[in-house]
């Protein structure tokens, strides 16, 4: 990253905060539906990332199995223990198998 994507990156999230600072509530009511996908979203983002991605390559593996296999597992409402358990036991069965 350069030098200049810090400094723009650093003015936009200062800028941001200078105009929570001056707005006040105004504008707190109307942006609040998007600040509540804000999270979900880049933690998404994150994971995807983290998934297919090593380096600037993008590789589809057995990391893509366990992703899918956690997603299945969070869908039925299962505990977290048990997300992360299925997701390692499925991520090590496809790497067993290829």
């Amino acid at each position: 990253m350069s030098w200049t994507a810090v400094l723009v990156i650093s003015g936009g999230a200062y800028a941001f905060k200078l105009l929570g600072l001056v707005a006040g509530t105004r504008f707190a009511a109307a942006l609040e539906p998007v600040t509540v996908l804000l999270p979900p979203a880049l933690f998404s983002a994150i994971i995807v990332l983290m998934t297919v991605a090593d380096g600037p390559a993008l590789v589809i593996d057995a990391r893509v199995a366990g992703v899918g296999l956690a997603t299945i597992a969070v869908w039925r409402r299962a505990p977290f223990v048990a997300v992360v358990l299925v997701a390692m036991a499925g991520t090590a069965v496809v790497r067993l198998v290829t």
